[in-house]
Parts: C-alpha cells; sequence; structure tokens
C-alpha cells in the first residue's frame, strides 16, 4: 500500500500529464548544481519545466493516463521535462544543452502517446519551431501573392508600351 505522501506525488504526476504535449526523460547525474540550475532555466524558457519524480510513480501514472509506460528508458535516476507548448522547443533546449554538457543524457520521452528513444527525441529538436514554420509560410504566401501582383500589373503596362510604340511609328494622320 503506498504512503500518503506517495499518493499525493501520484496525483501531481497525473495532473502534469493531462496538459502537456510531451515528457522529455533526461539523465542528470554527474551534473553540477550551477548546471542544474542553467538546465531548469533553459528549459523554462522553451515553455517546459523540469521535475525530478520516482521513476516508479511516472510509470503508474503513465500507465493511468493510458500512455506508454517508458519501461526501456526509466532506469535509474532521471529527470522528467514537461513540455506545455512546443515540444521540439524543450526537446531543442536540451539538445543544445546535452552538446555543451557531455553528462546530461536524453533518454527519450513521449509525445502524442507515441514512445521516442532518444534518437528520435533529437530528431524531434532539430525540426524547425512553430514560429519558423510559421513564418515560411507566411513567406511563401507572400511571395506567390507578389509574384501574382507583379503578373497582373505586367499585362497593362505591356499593352500601353505596345500602344506608344505604335503610336511612335505611325506619324499623326
Amino acid at each position: 500500500m503506498p504512503n500518503a505522501q506517495n499518493k499525493e506525488t501520484l496525483e501531481k504526476i497525473k495532473g502534469e500529464l493531462d496538459g502537456v504535449s510531451a515528457v522529455w526523460v533526461v539523465d542528470y547525474r554527474g551534473l553540477t548544481v550551477k548546471e542544474v540550475q542553467q538546465l531548469r532555466r533553459d528549459v523554462r524558457e522553451a515553455g517546459a519545466h523540469m521535475v525530478v519524480y520516482k521513476n516508479t510513480l511516472v510509470k503508474l501514472a503513465l500507465g493511468e493516463a493510458g500512455q506508454p509506460t517508458m519501461e526501456d528508458i526509466l532506469d535509474g535516476p532521471n529527470a522528467f521535462v514537461f513540455a506545455d507548448g512546443d515540444p521540439a522547443a524543450a526537446a531543442k533546449a536540451l539538445k543544445t544543452f546535452a552538446k555543451d554538457n557531455e553528462n546530461l543524457e536524453i533518454r527519450g520521452g513521449i509525445m502524442d502517446g507515441v514512445e521516442y528513444d532518444a534518437a528520435q527525441v533529437e530528431a524531434i529538436a532539430s525540426l524547425p519551431s512553430r514560429e519558423e514554420l510559421y513564418a515560411s509560410i507566411a513567406s511563401a504566401i507572400a511571395g506567390v501573392a507578389r509574384g501574382l501582383a507583379v503578373t497582373i500589373n505586367g499585362v497593362p503596362q505591356g499593352l500601353a508600351q505596345a500602344i506608344s510604340q505604335v503610336a511612335e511609328q505611325k506619324p499623326a494622320a
């Protein structure tokens, strides 16, 4: 029978799982306190938050939420990054931090009910953010609109130039 504190923690984890788009798992062993604080800051700026929970409680909460339980990933001490907004931004923050600190190991995670391994999380981190995608779509639409405007404007302009040339070639009668 779980004690009262574990029951509270389990309910807290279930509550956090309800409102997130992804949960990334990292092994933070070997990081200094300052490095962990910097990692938390970086993750927070990416629209996520990092918490350390017991693996067994997370497995229970995931099972009760109908999510994959990440049996292969949840081994040893782990920190859990709950991505509230853009999951790629949180993964990108982890990947960037891991590049500078070899002690941080990305273990995997869950996004949209699908379990991902470390390589897949790093691939997700390589994707452009939502804002970058929106900007590229807007740029493409603006380019098409600009081309259409130039083309439409070119028809009367070409006609005017043709009439002008014909008028210059024929003397006034």
